[in-house]
Formats: C-alpha cells, structure tokens, sequence
C-alpha cells in the first residue's frame, strides 16, 4: 500500500458547485495544510438552470451539453482550492443529474435517483478503501433541502462508510477502512439573520427556507473560520461555476437570483447525533487518532 499523508479528508456531493458553496474554505485550508483532500462528485449537474444568457444553448433542453461543461468548471474551482483529487461517481456520467423533486427527471433510468443503492455504494466504497479517509463529510438526510441527488448523495456516503469497514465485502476492492468521523454540511440560523440585507447587491435575498441545512446554533459542532487567503479560493472557486453561481462582492446568487452572503465560516453536525461540546471545535480531525 502506497504512502497516505497523515491527515486525509473525503467529500461526497451531488453536483459541480455544491462542493464550493458548502466547504470552499475548509477544502482550502486542509489541502495548503497538506492534508489528503478528495472529492466525489455524483453527477455532472446536467440539470441545472444556465445563469448566463450567452451559454443558454447548453441547457438540457436544447443542445444537453451542460454536463460536459461543467466538468470543466469543477476543475476549474478545484485549482482555485488547491485541490488535485476530484472524480465523478463510477466516471463523468456514470449517473445524471435528477433534476429538482417531483420533476420527470427523477424517474429517467440513468438518474442518479435512480441508481441502485448498494451499486453506488460500492463504487464510493472502493474510493474509501483506495483514499482511506479518517473524515467524511457529506449532507444530512433531507439532502440540506431536499434535492433528490443530495438525499441520494447522503444514502450512497452512509452506505459506503459500512461497506467500506466490512470485511467480508468486496476483498476485490481493497483493504476495509473504518471511516472515523462523518460530518454533515449545515448553515446556523444566525449567520442569516445576523447578516446586513441592506448590503445585498440582488433585487431579492434568501429567506431561512432557501439555504439548505439551516440549524439551531446548538446543533453546530465544528466551526471552520476562513482566513483571508481562504475566503478569497472559495470565493474564486465559487465563481469559476459561471453557469450556476454569479458572485458580486461578498454576496452570491444561483438561478433564482436570490443573494444570500458567502459563509466565509463552514459549519458542521456530527452524524452520529453527539452532543457538541460547549464551544465548538475548529478543526474536523479533533480527537481522530492519526
């Protein structure tokens, strides 16, 4: 077995950009660490809506040459975070964007939705075995706010963490791993209503039902405060998704053009439902043995 850094930390998202809204800093900060930072990618986001008028045409409904081009911008955002291990789930287009909940897209056969638990699992159970990551970080059952591929991101990340540690699984696929930390993306309630809205450069801003994974304060056990080094990548990486992400200054907005402030601090739950301690940690690795 090849030499692994000391440190090494696995994400599991369900779109290009998601990986950068969420934990833009946090994938910043480990790699310049020199920790071992890899990111899964389920789908190449064919699904979603073009920001830009003049790449409109890559739309699903007219040439369906988003996804392709949205490789391009996830490569992008990773050199922006120093990131260099980033692949898609079974390979670029092993599964399609689902599309929002309820839409047709959900029920095509090669949605991501529809994927096969255990299969998909096991694809992201041989990452694990081959990176062999204390830390995982992925969203919380609901998917943050229900996307289908969010939810089935969460589904597939919990799945291949048991059948990663099994031993009777899968001996082609490499040594079992335990995964020792599973942490869940979440935002604090107040790092919105805490936010100067007159600050906004958008027409409109999100309200608590537009940002997924809004929790209590108390639920939050690990805090990842960007430095200005790291606040600047994420937001650079952020940018780089030209197709589904406009950023103005500090503020952002998506398809819906609603601003909503970049969380220069990530926040994570535990998936294990402990209770956080009274302050929160600043760092995913705390107490993992090395």
């Amino acid at each position: 077995m090849s030499e692994h850094p000391r440190r090494r930390l696995l994400l599991v998202h369900a779109h290009p950009d998601d990986e950068s809204i969420c934990n833009g800093v946090t994938m910043a900060r480990y790699a310049a660490e020199g920790a071992a930072v890899t990111l899964v990618t389920c789908t190449r986001g064919e699904e979603g809506e073009v920001i830009p008028s003049d790449l409109a045409r890559l739309a699903p409904d007219r040439e369906d040459t988003l996804g392709p081009y949205r490789v391009g911008e996830l490569a992008a955002a990773m050199r922006e975070l120093g990131v260099t291990d980033h692949r898609f789930l079974g390979g670029p287009g092993r599964y399609r964007d689902s599309g929002m909940s309820g839409a047709p897209q959900n029920d095509r056969p090669d949605a991501f939705w529809q994927a096969p638990l255990d299969e998909a699992a096991a694809l992201l159970a041989e990452t694990i075995r081959e990176t062999r990551p204390q830390v995982l970080i992925t969203y919380d059952p609901q998917g943050g706010y229900g996307h289908p591929d969010h939810i089935q991101a969460h589904r597939v990340a919990t799945r291949a963490v048991e059948l990663a540690a099994d031993e009777t699984f899968g001996p082609e696929l490499g040594q079992p791993h335990r995964v020792a930390r599973v942490w869940w993306n979440c935002v604090p309630r107040s790092a919105l209503t805490s936010v100067a809205l007159a600050d906004n450069p958008f027409e409109a801003a999100v309200t608590e039902q537009d940002v997924p994974g809004v929790v209590d304060e108390e639920s939050v056990a690990v805090r990842i405060e960007g430095d200005a080094r790291e606040r600047s990548a994420k937001t650079a990486a952020m940018a780089a998704h030209v197709t589904q992400v406009l950023v103005r200054g500090e503020w952002f907005t998506l398809s819906n053009w609603l601003g909503q402030p970049i969380q220069t601090t990530e926040c994570y739950r535990s998936a294990v439902g402990d209770r956080p301690a009274r302050e929160s940690l600043t760092d995913l690795f705390a107490g993992v043995e090395l």
